[in-house]
Formats: C-alpha cells, structure tokens, sequence
C-alpha cells in the first residue's frame, strides 16, 4: 500500500504515466489502469485528502489470478506433496517422478509446482544454555582415507569430536574404528586434554555407547557405565533422529572435516593425530567463534577449566563387558583368543570383564575365573582345574609319567611301557595309561607277572595284558617252565591204554 500511495501522490502532482513509469515504482499499463480506478473514486481530486491504507487495500485488492496451463506434475501431486513434507528436496523428487511414473517433464516444471505449494510450516526451536563444566557432546564423522608411507596400507578413518558445551572449546582424535575399546579410550584422551571431566556426557545413540535407544528408558553399554562411573560423570543419550539437541558437536564435527581435513599431508595415522593435536591448540582454539564471539581456548583457560571435575588419582581401567555362552570344550572367545572356564558351566551364559592384562568370568557376580589378558589371535588361555576328569588325567598322564609309575610295579612293566610308547607309527598314550590303571583293579605284582608273560610272547599291547589278567594265565608257569608230574594213574580207565 505504500507503493500504491506514493504513485497516487504523484498522478495528484500532475505525473504522466511515462513519468511515474520511469521512477520504477510501476510499469505503464498498471499505472493507466490505476489512474482509471482512482480517477473514478474521486482520489485524484486535490481538495479531498488520500483514502487511509485500509481503504486502499479494500479497494485495489487483486482480482482472479490470470488462466495457466495445467502442471505436468499436477498428476502426481498427492505423491509430490507427501514426499516434500518428509523433507526431500526438488531433484530427489523429479527423479522418484521418473522412477517410478516415468515422468517426461523437466526439473523445471517440478521446481515450478513446488513453488507454487503453500510453504511447509516451520518448526520452532530454542537455543540451549549451559554451565560452564556442565556438559560436552560427543560424536564421530567420517575422517580422511590415509596412505601408510610405511606398510602402504590404505585405510579408512573415523573423527572422535567432543567439545564442551560452554567454552566450544573441542579435542579430536583420528581411530580406524567405532568400536568399544576404541570409544573408552577417545574420553579418556580427551579427559586427560582437558585436564578435567564435565558433569555430563551428552551423547548420540552408536552401538558402542548405547544398546537399546528409548526415548525414556535407554539402555548404556555396561563397559561405557563403568567408564563414566570412575570418572564420576553422568550420561545423557539423545532420543533417536534429534541432531537438532546436540547442535554444537554437529558444527564441531563440520568444523574439523572442512579446516583441517582439507589439503592435509598425513602420512600416518600417529602423524595425522599429531597434527590435529597441534591444530586443536592452534588455529581452532584461537579462532574467534561465531556464537560466542570470543575465542575458545580463552574461555576455556579463564573459566571453564577450574570449573571441571578433577581427574581420578589414578587412571580409571577400561574394562570391556561381554557375554558369552559356554561352548562344548568349556573355553569362551573374546577378541579372537580363547579362555577357559570350568567344564560343568558348558552352554550357560557367563559375564566376561576384560581390562588391560586380566580376563575375568562371572556368573551373577560370582567370579569363577581368572586369566591373563591374550593379544595373539588364536591363543588359549586353560587351567587345568576347568578339565572334566578324563581330559585332565590324559593331559597330566604323560609318557613320563606312566614310566615312572612303571619303575614302582617292575622291570617287565617297564620293558613293556617302554616298548608300547617307543612305537614310531602309533601314540599309545592311552594304551600306557590303561595298563598303568590295571595295577588298582589286579594289584601291582599281578600285572608284573601279566607284563612278564606278554612281554615273552612278544605281544605287548593293552588288549594283551588285560587278557592274560582276566583268565588268569598270570597265575600259570610261564613258556619254558618245568611242571612237575603228579602220581601216575593207576585206575582201570575203559579206554585207557596198557
């Protein structure tokens, strides 16, 4: 209506439409058809004061808007309408068209019928306010791809960010994983930078912090509760798809991937950590922060620093929470290595706690077993105890052992142990310790005679002694014995001989 006014004063003050046309306020024909209307309403009179704008408006209201052609989209407009509101953005859209209707019309005629769609209502946020040491958020982003000038191993990175909430002061850290011990490690290096800890812990939803997402109820890894419980910090998981509440780690994490990631030479991943070390300390901590407007490194040492939990005496161990389930050979895996427990637990479902250099096992808070940490994949870890009866007798009866408990029985059974374990084509471990297992069945000098007799028939074997010493040929003279006569008969046998 202002427009509207000023090109009315100026009809009042004799402009022609050319004129008024020139000043840019209106186009020619807008003008003739205004100084028609206004000609008609009595406004162009020099005695009578301009209408108010309220009276302008009710008057010079648009018409009907001009006839266009239909929209070639117009077809799919319930479609076109429902994929705007989840946010998807022109081009998505066109191409869906052409994928699933075989839309022929340009990108222009869709961008044409999305402006011409009432705006999508916008959605009302606030800015969070916090403490100083109250909060920082944590989150990972996709790294740089890093070339090992050593090895010539080409991998991919993930960035760790967590920046405190107040000073936007932030530490970074280059990981080839998202796993577990990888997490815990990344706050404990970020602790130690900050030479503090804040309150809480405001965090996403990854697998390696949190195991079920609710909204109300969600449920922590146990080894990250650990973590923040010896540090004596809270955790505080986001409800799921909601960037907009941890708005300063998602421009942090930006931040990091678009001033330091670029143009940067890292020849490893320990050299790409150094100089992101460097570069935390420098140029982004003097950076002078768009929101604050001062610089974060200055807001950290002046205030935020002092205000922070002081880090434990001790370095709080990060442990590793697992649960396993018992195989058939009473020995769990983790991480590629393999630990005993005992036999009787096999196919129940344990609790495994790894630190740095221990591997414990619990069952409802009860440790059952103790183990040094393995690195190498593929070793196991066993104690003897954990054996059921029959394979902790074969693994502590030896060929050793059977011969000097062949010593004590005697010299055949010796003979005999020694001839059995020195077969070049067989083990017979189990041969030696079931002979060795006769003497508490038949007494040791009934199976001294046994040996004996096997040993002159050339047949030492298990099967052989065991034969001997159940039919009681032991207890015979032996080949090559002299048996004395008993009284000659001297009875009238029917069929005797003469």
């Amino acid at each position: 209506m202002h427009q509207y006014r000023h090109v009315l004063v100026q009809m009042r003050l004799g402009e022609t439409d050319r004129q008024i046309a020139r000043s840019g306020l209106m186009g020619r024909r807008k003008a003739a058809q205004l100084r028609r209307q206004a000609a008609a309403l009595g406004w162009l009179d020099l005695a009578r004061p301009l209408p108010a704008s309220e009276v302008l408006a009710a008057q010079l209201r648009p018409g009907a808007p001009r006839p266009q052609a239909t929209s070639q989209v117009e077809p799919f407009a319930a479609d076109v309408r429902r994929w705007r509101e989840d946010g998807c953005q022109g081009t998505t859209i066109h191409q869906a068209l052409v994928r699933k209707h075989g839309f022929t019309g340009s990108y222009s005629a869709v961008r044409r019928f999305l402006q011409g769609l009432a705006p999508v209502e916008p959605s009302a946020t606030t800015v969070l306010e916090f403490a100083p040491g109250d909060a920082a958020q944590i989150d990972f982003g996709r790294g740089p791809r890093i070339t090992d000038a050593h090895s010539g191993e080409r991998f991919s990175t993930w960035i760790f960010t967590m920046v405190l909430a107040w000073s936007r002061y932030l530490y970074a850290e280059l990981v080839r994983d998202q796993s577990v011990p990888t997490w815990l490690a990344c706050h404990q290096h970020a602790f130690e930078f900050f030479g503090g800890v804040p309150q809480r812990l405001i965090i996403d939803n990854p697998k390696c912090a949190v195991t079920r997402a609710c909204y109300y109820d969600p449920a922590v890894q146990r080894s990250y509760a650990d973590l923040a419980e010896g540090y004596g910090c809270r955790l505080a998981p986001l409800p799921v798809a909601a960037p907009q509440m941890k708005g300063r780690i998602e421009a942090a994490v930006k931040y990091v991937k678009r001033s330091f990631v670029p143009l940067r030479d890292l020849r490893s991943l320990g050299d790409g950590n150094r100089q992101l070390r460097a570069w935390l300390v420098g140029p982004a901590g003097n950076r002078t922060h768009g929101t604050t407007r001062q610089r974060p490194l200055t807001r950290f040492l002046e205030t935020e620093r002092y205000l922070l939990q002081p880090l434990p005496p001790r370095r709080v161990e990060a442990l590793e929470w697992a649960q396993v389930k018992v195989p058939s050979d009473a020995h769990v895996q983790f991480a590629q290595c393999r630990y005993s427990v005992p036999w009787q637990l096999v196919g129940q479902r344990l609790w495994l706690c790894a630190g740095a250099t221990t591997v414990r096992l619990f069952r409802d808070g009860e440790l059952l077993a103790l183990h040094p940490r393995l690195s190498r994949p593929g070793d196991r870890a066993t104690v003897d105890e954990h054996l059921p009866p029959a394979a902790l007798a074969y693994k502590r009866h030896d060929a050793a052992w059977c011969t000097s408990q062949a010593r004590q029985i005697g010299p055949a059974c010796t003979a005999l142990l020694e001839t059995l374990c020195a077969d070049r084509v067989l083990d017979n471990l189990r041969a030696a310790q079931g002979i060795i297992r006769l003497a508490s069945s038949y007494g040791p000098s009934r199976l001294e005679a046994a040996c004996a007799r096997a040993n002159a028939f050339a047949t030492p074997r298990y099967r052989t002694v065991k034969t001997i010493l159940d039919k009681g040929a032991d207890l015979q003279p032996g080949p090559g014995a002299v048996v004395p006569l008993g009284p000659t008969y001297t009875g009238q046998g029917r069929f005797c001989r003469d």
